[in-house]
């Protein structure tokens, strides 16, 4: 699977962590910085490029680190096409998968730590959407949000 990565300045080590374990995997990576945890970055250009990513089919999923996670989130939910979740336990991370399609983990690498972020990734990467009819009905109603 194709895996853009993206993180500001907070989840540069983390983002590499994570990077690194996908790529081990197996996975094809995208990084697409930061890669200066002094730097003074802003996460929502780490949401957009991650979403461009998606958005121009370099990238299946995408997995966006920052401080709290929250940023990144809510920054990735702006653009058209992405199902960012923000999860700090494997359960969340598989089921927005398998449930809502979520293609973007969002993580907080002040929240959690390297272990647990990179078990989530894990379930993130191994999770595959279920295509039953109620998720595919949900879907297209989140989907339709897009055009408003």
């Amino acid at each position: 699977m194709k895996i853009a990565f993206a993180a500001d300045h907070a989840g540069v080590d983390l983002k590499n962590t994570l990077l690194a374990d996908a790529r081990n995997s197996g996975h094809e990576v995208l990084d697409l910085g930061g890669n200066d945890p002094r730097a003074a970055d802003d996460y929502p250009d780490f949401a957009a490029l991650a979403a461009s990513a998606l958005r121009d089919g370099r990238a299946e999923r995408a997995i966006v680190v920052c401080g709290s996670g929250v940023g990144v989130t809510v920054a990735a939910n702006k653009h058209a096409g992405v199902r960012a979740g923000l999860c700090h336990d494997t359960y969340s991370a598989h089921q927005g998968v398998e449930h809502d399609d979520m293609n973007v983990l969002c993580l907080g690498s002040r929240i959690i730590g390297s272990e647990l972020a990179r078990e989530i990734a894990r379930a993130f990467l191994a999770a595959k959407f279920t295509n039953e009819e109620r998720h595919l009905r949900r879907l297209a109603k989140v989907n339709a949000l897009d055009g408003r």
